[in-house]
């Protein structure tokens, strides 16, 4: 069927509806009659500064369908009446939903993006995505793009989770980063941490696990084991991984879950991991998204749906 043919099968059938409401709203507030006279009916638009007049002596009322359309549709009816009201303790809402809400207490959030030094193993395109937190790093000096960016991701998750305290690293060492994460759960106790993590300006992650940070002089990459940074981080917690590679990230807790069921100390059973790809594939680089698409679909949805 062509794509008119079905757009016209869908208004016919939704006109019948409209009218039925029509008819409702018409005997529910008495003198306030929204029917349209068929004889005289005639809408205008304006498009692009020209008026054009349309006379209809049959569809006058397609105009305002749009806005009543997707609610009287019966699916939609149906749903609602099969959606539970309280908690659910059966079906698929129960296997997904945890049954004791947990607070985010602690925010860390690490930012390796060493701007104007691209790592070794990325080879980008020309032009190429440059975007981070909305904020164009080559638009500034590179320390002050860094902090505005640190600054903007920080009031991005702020946004979600106002009450919880966050803590930021740009372009930090291990050593930083191992404080950071000791004084996030010291702080947060038994609540959650989210750890965030943006790999953009640094090596992607090793099969062994590692994901990579600086020296002090930034001479160096420096590998950081995941075991280590769940050691600090300990549960519960939730991790995002906005790096290439980033499923090897993902493989390694799973191999430290499972090698650590006997025999490691710390404990991995009640981390979240959201990962930007998986561990063969690199991120986007397309010039019409920022470079943290991850990362923007999560704290901005709604601009990114936009974008």
């Amino acid at each position: 069927m062509a794509l008119g043919d079905l757009m016209a099968s869908r208004f016919s059938q939704s006109a019948v509806v409209s009218n039925h409401l029509n008819d409702d709203c018409g005997s529910a507030h008495g003198d306030v009659d929204l029917r349209r006279d068929s004889d005289t009916a005639s809408s205008s638009y304006t498009n692009n500064a020209s008026v054009t007049t349309i006379t209809t002596t049959t569809t006058t009322s397609l105009a305002y369908l749009p806005q009543t359309v997707v609610l009287c549709e019966l699916r939609h009816e149906a749903f609602e009446a099969s959606t539970p009201s309280g908690p659910s303790d059966s079906g698929l809402v129960s296997k997904w939903r945890p049954k004791d809400r947990m607070k985010t207490g602690c925010v860390a959030l690490v930012l390796c993006l060493n701007i104007s030094v691209d790592p070794p193993d990325v080879i980008k395109i020309s032009p190429c995505a440059r975007m981070e937190c909305w904020i164009d790093p080559f638009s500034m000096a590179p320390q002050k793009a860094l902090e505005t960016i640190g600054k903007n991701l920080s009031q991005q998750y702020e946004r979600w989770q106002p009450r919880a305290r966050y803590k930021v690293q740009l372009d930090p060492t291990v050593d930083e980063v191992k404080k950071l994460c000791n004084t996030c759960r010291r702080y947060a106790k038994g609540e959650r941490v989210l750890f965030h993590y943006n790999g953009h300006g640094v090596p992607k992650p090793t099969a062994n696990g590692e994901i990579w940070l600086f020296n002090k002089s930034y001479t160096q990459y420096i590998p950081l084991p995941i075991s280590d940074l769940d050691s600090w981080l300990k549960t519960p917690s939730i991790y995002v991984f906005d790096c290439s590679a980033a499923g090897m990230i993902v493989n390694a807790f799973i191999e430290l879950h499972d090698w650590g069921a006997s025999n490691y100390s710390g404990s991995t059973r009640d981390c979240i991991l959201l990962a930007a790809c998986e561990a063969h594939e690199t991120l986007p680089q397309s010039e019409e998204f920022p470079a943290d698409v991850f990362t923007s679909c999560l704290t901005t949805p709604i601009t990114m749906a936009l974008r």
